[in-house]
C-alpha cells in the first residue's frame, strides 16, 4: 500500500506547484510550509494587479464570513482590474511549499494626496519622466516601478529611478506606452504596507506640430448632388498631426455667389473624433442645410482646418441631383398595362397546371366514410411477361385473404425479412392493397357489372372512390380505354377538392416491341407534367423497395380499416 501512496502524493504535490487551491489543505505533507503574509494598499477607483512575485499564475480566494454580499471571491494575480472598496479583505493562496496570505485594503482617498499624476504623456525618441502619484505627500521607502507585471529594475535599457521619480533615458513607443505601477513600503505600527499606485503613460510623436492639418474629405473643387427641397448635410474629414497641446479648430463657410471674399460662418455639429493613431487624430465636422433652394445652387462651401501650424482648406460646390425623367401622360400607362397583361396571359396558360398542382398537394382533404364504397381505384394494362406469377402465384392459388397469412409472401415494408418481390407491380400491388394494408380496392375487370357503357362505369367508379392510382407503363399509355380513365381522373381532381390522383411509372428491363403512344389530350399532356408521380423499376433492390412501399404508404388516403396496421 505504500509502495502505491508515494506516486499519489508525487502527482498531488506536482498539481499544488504554482496554483492555488480553493481550500487549503491540511499540513500532512511530508514538506513543511513557510507561511507568507502581503499586505497591499490601492486607491478606489484605479487600475490594481496583484503581482505573482516570481510564482507561477495564481489566484487568491477570499476567506472569512462575507455574509451572503456580492463580493468578489477570488483575484487572478497578474491580472488588471479597476480596484473597488468591495475588494478590500483576506485572501488565501497555497503553493508548493508555502501557504500565501494577502490583506487588501482599498481606501477612497489617496490619503490626503491629489492624483494629478495618474496620467503623463511622454514624447517618443525623447527622455521621459514618470513621478509616483502621492510620492510626495507620503512617507515611506523608495518607489518600485513595474510596467504591467514586469518589474522595471530588471529590463537591461537605459532608466534609473530616485525620489519616486522613473527617468527613461529615451522613451520608446512600441514599449512604453501603456500602464505603470509604482510600490512604496510604508510602516505603519504592526504591519508593512505595500502602497500601489498607477500611472497611465501615453506616448506622443512631437510636442508640437510641425505641419498643418491634412483634409481627406471632400476632395477640393469636388461637387456634390443636392435635391431641391430636402435637406444636406456637408462633411469635412480631417488628419491633425498629433502633439502635446492639441489647438485643432474646423469650420465651414458659405461664400455668396462663390466669393470667397464674401464668407459666412455656418452653424457646425460637435466635432466627432474618429479613430487615433500614433501619428495622426481624425476629426469630423458636419453643418446641415435644412432646405436646399435654388439660391445654394449658386454660392460655395469651404472648409477650414487650422492648428498651430497652419491652415488647410477646401472648396466646394453644390448641383442639382437629375431626377429620372418620367414618360409622357400617354406613355406612362404603357408599362404596367404590359405588365399586367403579361401576368394575366401567363395565368391563364398555365391556369391549368397552377389548379392541379394546388389540389394535388396543398388542398387539405376530408373523407366521410358513408359516402365512399372505396378507398382505392387502381388502374392499369397487363403487360406479358416472362416472370409473370413467379413471386405471388401462391398467394393466389392458396386464396389467403386478409385474415389468412401466408409463409411465401414477404413483408413489404421489411424487405430485409424475405426477398423484394420480382414480379409486375400490376400483380402483386392489388393484393398487396387489399390483403396486407386493408384497403377497399376498385378494379374495373372485377367489381364493375358487365354490359354496361364503359365511359359511364368509369365516372361511377372514380366517383365511388377517394382515390385513383394508375400505373403508367408504355402499355397504358398506348392504350385509349387507360387513357381515358386518367383523363377521367384529372376532370375529377378539378370538380372534387377530397378526391386524390397518383401516378406510378413503371420502367421495364424486359424486351419488348416497342408500342407507339397515341395523341394524348392536351389536358392529360399538361397534368402528367405536375401531377405527384412515384416511380417504379422491376427487379428494384430491397432498399429501393422499401422506399418506394414508404412513399406509396404516406400517398394513400386515411381510412380506419388500415389504421391498426400502420
Amino acid at each position: 500500500m505504500q509502495a502505491g501512496f508515494i506516486p499519489v502524493c508525487f502527482s498531488f504535490l506536482i498539481v499544488l506547484n504554482g496554483c492555488c487551491m480553493r481550500n487549503v489543505p491540511t499540513q500532512t505533507a511530508t514538506f513543511q510550509q513557510e507561511t507568507t503574509r502581503w499586505y497591499y494598499r490601492a486607491v478606489a477607483g484605479e487600475k490594481f494587479m496583484i503581482p505573482c512575485n516570481g510564482y507561477a499564475e495564481m489566484e487568491w480566494f477570499r476567506v472569512g464570513d462575507q455574509s451572503g454580499r456580492n463580493e468578489p471571491q477570488s483575484i487572478h494575480c497578474d491580472k488588471e482590474f479597476v480596484v473597488e472598496a468591495r475588494h478590500s479583505g483576506n485572501y488565501t493562496c497555497v503553493t508548493r511549499s508555502r501557504i500565501l496570505f494577502l490583506h487588501l485594503q482599498v481606501v477612497e482617498v489617496s490619503l490626503g494626496c491629489s492624483s494629478k499624476e495618474k496620467e503623463v504623456v511622454l514624447i517618443g525618441n525623447k527622455p521621459g519622466e514618470i513621478l509616483c502619484p502621492g510620492y510626495n505627500c507620503t512617507n515611506g521607502t523608495y518607489a518600485t516601478w513595474f510596467k504591467g507585471k514586469n518589474n522595471m529594475t530588471v529590463q537591461r535599457r537605459g532608466l534609473h529611478m530616485n525620489n519616486g521619480l522613473l527617468h527613461l533615458c529615451e522613451v520608446k513607443p512600441e514599449y512604453d506606452h501603456g500602464l505603470y505601477f509604482c510600490d512604496r513600503q510604508i510602516i505603519e505600527p504592526g504591519v508593512t504596507w505595500t502602497f500601489r499606485r498607477a500611472v497611465w503613460a501615453t506616448i506622443l510623436p512631437r510636442e508640437q506640430a510641425t505641419d498643418p492639418p491634412r483634409i481627406t474629405y471632400p476632395l477640393a473643387n469636388n461637387t456634390e448632388k443636392v435635391e431641391l427641397g430636402h435637406s444636406h448635410t456637408l462633411t469635412c474629414e480631417i488628419d491633425f498631426p498629433t502633439e502635446r497641446i492639441i489647438a485643432a479648430e474646423v469650420q465651414w463657410y458659405m461664400n455668396y455667389g462663390g466669393d470667397e471674399k464674401n464668407m459666412v460662418l455656418l452653424h457646425t455639429e460637435k466635432p466627432k473624433n474618429g479613430t487615433r493613431t500614433y501619428d495622426y487624430f481624425i476629426v469630423t465636422m458636419r453643418t446641415i442645410i435644412k432646405e436646399v433652394t435654388p439660391q445654394h445652387l449658386g454660392h460655395t462651401y469651404t472648409c477650414i482646418a487650422s492648428n498651430m501650424v497652419g491652415k488647410s482648406n477646401v472648396t466646394i460646390k453644390l448641383e442639382e441631383k437629375m431626377k429620372a425623367k418620367w414618360l409622357s401622360l400617354v406613355e406612362y400607362p404603357i408599362g404596367p398595362l404590359l405588365l399586367l397583361a403579361g401576368v394575366a396571359i401567363t395565368l391563364h396558360l398555365k391556369w391549368l397546371e397552377i389548379n392541379l398542382i394546388y389540389r394535388a398537394h396543398f388542398q387539405p382533404r376530408k373523407y366521410e366514410e358513408d359516402e365512399k364504397d372505396f378507398d382505392v381505384f387502381l388502374s392499369y394494362v397487363w403487360s406479358p411477361s416472362p416472370r409473370m406469377g413467379e413471386s405471388w402465384t401462391s398467394l393466389s392459388s392458396s386464396g389467403a385473404g386478409p385474415d389468412k397469412e401466408d409463409s411465401s409472401i414477404m413483408d413489404p415494408l421489411n424487405p430485409k425479412e424475405g426477398e423484394a418481390p420480382q414480379s409486375q407491380l400490376e400483380e402483386f400491388l392489388p393484393q398487396l392493397l387489399e390483403e396486407h394494408w386493408g384497403y377497399r380496392v376498385c378494379l374495373l375487370q372485377r367489381d364493375i357489372l358487365p354490359g354496361g357503357v364503359y365511359t359511364n362505369d368509369v365516372i361511377l367508379a372514380i366517383q365511388r372512390s377517394k382515390m385513383l392510382i394508375c400505373l403508367l407503363s408504355a402499355e397504358y399509355l398506348s392504350n385509349s380505354n387507360a387513357c381515358f380513365v386518367l383523363e377521367a381522373g384529372v376532370q375529377a381532381l378539378l370538380q372534387n377538392s377530397a378526391f386524390k390522383l397518383l401516378l406510378i411509372r413503371i420502367s421495364r428491363d424486359l424486351t419488348s416491341p416497342v408500342l407507339q403512344d397515341p395523341q394524348l389530350s392536351t389536358l392529360v399532356q399538361r397534368a402528367l407534367k405536375v401531377l405527384p408521380t412515384l416511380n417504379w423499376t422491376s427487379g428494384n433492390s430491397d432498399n429501393g423497395t422499401c422506399n418506394f412501399l414508404k412513399s406509396l404508404r404516406k400517398a394513400l388516403p386515411n381510412q380506419s380499416d388500415a389504421e391498426s396496421l400502420r
